[in-house]
């Protein structure tokens, strides 16, 4: 099988990832692996590059599955390590798989160094592992392959097993992959037993349906990204559509898009429709638990309703200003009276006492950040401040 024969076996072999191998290159050079999350789509060498750190390490190599490890024979294989002069590392593929439970296990060989753990995952780590997970490891996203990494892989191909391919055929074999290298090996190697002369037709008989743009690339990533936002942004619903078809058939992950969407609604929409981060936060809920294709109904639905809200971006520009006031200006003194352990909190005038409202001093001294656009639901809370405040 391509893909065992042509797996790496020196970082310098590894395909994409460039930042990271060059940092792996500076940890071994000290003889030090820190634990690691490498997280990111199938395909793009999270296993591969376990194995070639263990190697270059001189460490045993112990693979699991995060859908079925057994704690216990995890503490086994650490035992028979406790007087030896090497560490095992342990790859735990899908780790976002473990439980809580299992997890918890993990976090005592993590803290005393007693093993080195990599935990491979194609979902995301901030969402899926907890935060002693999280602590104990670096995090390091993979990206897909693209063109410039496949043809690597190709090079080192044809180095051993001769074909023939075109220009056409090339691309189609590239783009076809999804930035997948396991996909790029699997193809190439089942097109080789149809004919050493590679040929269009030949790959699209076994792979009728390329990925057409991808998301391999990191400039079509972020162009379809930035023209979805900008759409919903403009209140243009079809476009906001087009682009997320786009993002869906460029087999963009459908957590992406919803955590765009969430940010997007307290950004962009904010307390114009307060309903909207509801929304987006249920559709980034519903996806977790729902994958396509039916997940794209879902996120269709978010997008045209954000697509469609009047938009306020107050809040937004208010923490922005308080943020900058606070990082540029020496810090307001609290009055005494609004601190529970102070003996002014008697001094306290508490709302309910007077009705809902009472004036009284918060800041020591006037500030403004907050500026009301007064579009849609942002004018209502206006209406409400002053009748608290009994201006009318």
């Amino acid at each position: 099988m391509f893909a065992l024969k042509f797996r790496p076996k020196t970082l310098d072999e590894i395909c994409g990832q460039k930042d990271i191998v060059e940092i792996f290159k500076k940890f071994i050079a000290n003889q030090k692996i820190p634990h690691s999350i490498f997280y990111g789509l199938a395909g793009c060498g999270k296993t591969s590059f376990a194995r070639v750190v263990a190697g270059a390490m001189s460490y045993d190599f112990y693979e699991f599955d995060g859908g079925n490890l057994k704690i216990d024979e995890f503490r086994k294989i650490l035992k028979n390590y406790e007087n030896a002069l090497n560490k095992p590392l342990f790859f735990i593929d899908e780790i976002h798989r473990l439980s809580k439970t299992q997890q918890e296990a993990l976090l005592i060989p993590m803290e005393n160094y007693k093993a080195i753990i990599i935990g491979a995952s194609t979902e995301n780590p901030y969402f899926t592992l907890s935060s002693g997970i999280r602590s104990r490891s670096m995090l390091f996203e993979f990206k897909p392959l693209n063109s410039v990494d496949f043809e690597k892989l190709l090079k080192r191909v044809s180095d051993e097993v001769e074909f023939q391919i075109d220009d056409d055929a090339k691309e189609y074999l590239f783009k076809s992959s999804g930035g997948d290298a396991r996909s790029f090996l699997n193809l190439l190697e089942f097109v080789l037993n149809l004919s050493p002369d590679i040929t269009l037709e030949n790959l699209k008989i076994l792979r009728a349906n390329a990925v057409s743009e991808g998301v391999s690339e990191d400039d079509t990533h972020y162009r379809l990204a930035s023209a979805f936002i900008k759409s919903m942004r403009g209140s243009d619903e079809n476009a906001s559509i087009y682009y997320l078809a786009r993002l869906i058939d460029a087999g963009e992950s459908a957590d992406f898009i919803a955590r765009r969407m969430v940010i997007f609604a307290s950004e962009d929409v904010g307390n114009a429709n307060p309903n909207a981060l509801n929304l987006a936060t249920n559709t980034m809920l519903a996806i977790s638990k729902i994958g396509y294709p039916e997940a794209r109904i879902i996120l269709a639905q978010c997008a045209v309703y954000l697509a469609c809200s009047p938009k306020s971006n107050s809040s937004y520009k208010a923490i922005n200003e308080a943020l900058k006031y606070v990082k540029n200006e020496p810090p307001l003194k609290i009055p005494p009276y609004l601190i529970n352990t102070s003996p002014e909190a008697k001094d306290y005038l508490y709302p309910h006492s007077f009705g809902g409202w009472v004036e009284q001093k918060y800041l020591a001294k006037p500030l403004k950040f907050y500026e009301s656009n007064g579009i849609g639901f942002e004018k209502t809370l206006e209406e409400w401040l002053i009748k608290i405040k009994k201006k009318v």
